[in-house]
């Protein structure tokens, strides 16, 4: 078992909601191996420096989030997306820590699949801009060469922000208004959340 990582047990201290089941994941995630680190203020779990697992509190429930859980095999179909455009990381939910307890055998499993994952060097295969860009950005993008160009230098995570931003409007008004506030942002070469 792997040594427990203090910064650990103050985020508990100060998180009490989930307790029970945040130290039921802890102790499996150290048991399989994993080096307890604390991101985004969230216990993570690594295999030499590459995140496997986090644990994640929610108001209603809490979940084992697997950062590559496209990867896996998934025999009993626990895994979820936690949302509608993921495309790498699925958790399983819990709502209490005799659910964990009865999936101990299987969270192991799990996490020695993501493990071996890891070790093998394998990569999720992200959809690249899966998403069609809105009529009305590349009209803007047409019209204006120097945006087109700050676009294009974006990142394809930050490409992607804005069209699933702008398309999440139902009117033409509505994403033409979302594009026209998010130029300056574009041209300065920032993502929708930088």
């Amino acid at each position: 078992m792997n040594q427990k990582n203090p910064q650990i047990d103050v985020y508990m201290e100060n998180f009490p909601e989930w307790r029970k089941e945040t130290e039921q994941l802890r102790a499996i995630s150290l048991g399989c191996g994993l080096t307890e680190e604390l991101k985004w203020n969230k216990p993570c779990y690594s295999y030499e420096g590459r995140n496997v697992v986090i644990i994640q509190g929610f108001k209603e429930s809490c979940a084992l989030l697997f950062c590559k859980g496209a990867l896996l095999k998934d025999p009993k179909k626990i895994l979820e997306k936690p949302g509608d455009n993921t495309q790498a990381a699925l958790r399983i939910r819990f709502t209490d820590v005799q659910q964990i307890v009865k999936l101990a055998p299987v969270l192991k499993a799990y996490i020695a699949e993501a493990i071996a994952a890891e070790q093998a060097g394998l990569k999720v295969e992200f959809k690249r801009s899966p998403e069609p860009v809105p009529a009305e950005l590349q009209s803007k993008l047409d019209a204006n060469p120097a945006l087109k160009t700050a676009f294009a230098a974006l990142t394809p995570g930050r490409q992607r922000a804005y069209i699933l931003h702008f398309s999440g409007a139902k009117q033409s008004a509505t994403r033409t208004a979302r594009i026209e506030k998010c130029v300056p942002q574009i041209l300065r070469g920032k993502g929708l959340n930088d």
